[in-house]
């Protein structure tokens, strides 16, 4: 029985690690801080655990304390469940550095679990051993069946329970699996508050999935994905009074949003300013779009360009069938949906696209590196006719610490294309603003700066380009360097 106990902690370990991550996205993301943040305190925890467990399992070992140990770290890992949205949400609101936020959000929820998590090994391995000839042997099995469950459950969160199940309900389910071995390993001792608990985390899933099939009817989704947290709501916007739908994947900043009125409707800022693709380019045909959220600028293409071609990057499946169910999103044939990294499509296309639009840096959060570099850049120009446009999105400011990421990415593109214009989206004249900021880059140098007449109404769009000197004070982000996260507002 003791080795199966320390075979399942380890696999909880590793799964709580992985919920974690998804449990703090809405609110802090899901950057490498927050990875960094929740691996480092999951460790120094679990080190406190050994070095405790260990002192108490000399003083008097028994199966009695190890089951209390086991059902007190079960408790821990479902009362998570309760009090993670205040608790982050407080951290959100009051704590405005994002690595003391994590820190603070990892300890709080994290940390007393994992302490007790740890403290179960040695406590296992002292009543294990009947003689000191005996003890390497003994301990090396109980750390490799360990080792072995966090594999296991690495895989199991990774692969299985994250795509099928939220992420509070595999909290409450390690909580009762916990509390199982717990009474598994000693029967009698408090077996009607380990009971008690069971039923309570029982009632508590039961009520969580009707709760969110109730949200679900109301047109409220939580639900996580091999890559996301992804949440789908309803949302009035202030200035009209029009009915939203929105989709979010991280704090503060919106990934995709539709009028419920006019579903085809450029309903985000930024979305709009993707029609300079027709001052650019305004014979356009072929098209990439790398991002797909609750694809907004494709089903706006599919009504305006009969004759398009579009191809459609997006790494995650739940958005593109989020986006048919609760965005209108219809695909025919002339668009192509690729579910895989947009890396890995642009070094494997080879095609002339007039014009390609890099959706993927929608939130100041978490930024897919990958695609920010040197290289990467490169592959977008090889897959760029030689009249083409390719239109990014970010999230930055122009001037200060604050637009460290916008300078560090037009330096980069301006190493691979001739000219790179900033189209600040909210307001075009404020350098310290964090907004979203639209780069329009090609591959020939453009001797018909767009002029500001109507041009289909994007005069105003064609105004916003920004017209200052600004600094090349950061170097280019490569493969081999691309500290994007140093660098974000």
């Amino acid at each position: 029985m003791l080795e199966i106990t320390v075979f399942i902690c380890g696999a909880v370990v590793m799964i709580l690690e992985l919920t974690g991550s998804r449990i703090m996205a809405p609110f802090l993301g899901t950057s490498l801080v927050v990875w960094t943040g929740l691996i480092g305190v999951v460790l120094a925890a679990l080190s406190l655990g050994y070095w405790w467990g260990g002192r108490l399992a000399d003083r008097n070992p028994s199966m009695s304390r190890l089951a209390w140990i086991v059902f007190s770290a079960g408790a821990l890992i479902a009362l998570i469940a309760l009090i993670q949205a205040p608790i982050l949400r407080l951290l959100q609101a009051h704590v405005s550095n994002l690595h003391l936020g994590v820190l603070l959000g990892t300890v709080i929820l994290f940390a007393p679990a994992s302490i007790l998590l740890g403290m179960i090994a040695p406590f296992a391995v002292k009543m294990k051993l009947a003689s000191l000839e005996q003890s390497g042997a003994v301990v090396g099995r109980m750390y490799a069946l360990s080792t072995i469950g966090s594999i296991v459950g690495t895989f199991m969160a990774g692969f299985v329970l994250l795509s099928f199940f939220g992420s509070l309900s595999i909290l409450l389910f390690l909580g009762g699996v916990m509390t199982l071995l717990a009474m598994a390993l000693a029967p009698r001792s408090g077996l009607a508050v380990k009971s008690a608990f069971l039923v309570l985390v029982v009632l508590g899933a039961m009520l969580h999935v009707q709760h969110r099939q109730a949200l679900a009817e109301r047109g409220f989704i939580d639900m996580d994905t091999t890559y996301n947290r992804i949440i789908v709501a309803r949302a009035v916007e202030e200035s009209t009074g029009r009915q939203l739908q929105v989709m979010s994947t991280g704090p503060g900043w919106l990934q995709s949003a539709m009028y419920l009125d006019d579903p085809f409707e450029l309903t985000l800022p930024y979305t709009r300013f993707f029609r300079l693709a027709e001052v650019y380019v305004p014979a356009f045909r072929r098209v990439l779009m790398v991002g797909g959220g609750g694809y907004s600028f494709p089903k706006f293409l599919m009504q305006t360009r009969p004759d398009l071609e579009l191809d459609v990057v997006e790494i995650d499946p739940a958005f593109t069938a989020l986006a048919k169910s609760y965005f209108h999103f219809s695909p025919d044939d002339r668009v192509a949906v690729h579910h895989l990294d947009a890396r890995r499509y642009l070094n494997q296309v080879h095609q002339p696209y007039d014009v390609i639009i890099l959706d993927a840096f929608n939130s100041h959060y978490s930024i897919p590196y990958q695609l920010t570099t040197r290289q990467a850049m490169q592959r977008i120009a090889a897959n760029m006719d030689d009249n083409g446009v390719v239109l990014v999105n970010l999230i930055s400011a122009v001037s200060g610490d604050q637009g460290r990421f916008l300078r560090a990415l037009l330096a980069t593109m301006e190493s691979v294309f001739v000219q790179v214009n900033v189209y600040p989206v909210t307001e075009p004249d404020n350098d310290a603003l964090v907004q979203n900021i639209v780069l329009a880059a090609r591959k020939i140098p453009d001797t018909t700066t767009p002029a500001l007449n109507d041009n289909n109404g994007l005069s105003d769009i064609i105004a916003s380009r920004w017209t200052h000197p600004i600094p090349r004070d950061l170097p280019l982000l490569t493969d081999a360097l691309a500290p994007v996260e140093r660098y974000l507002p």
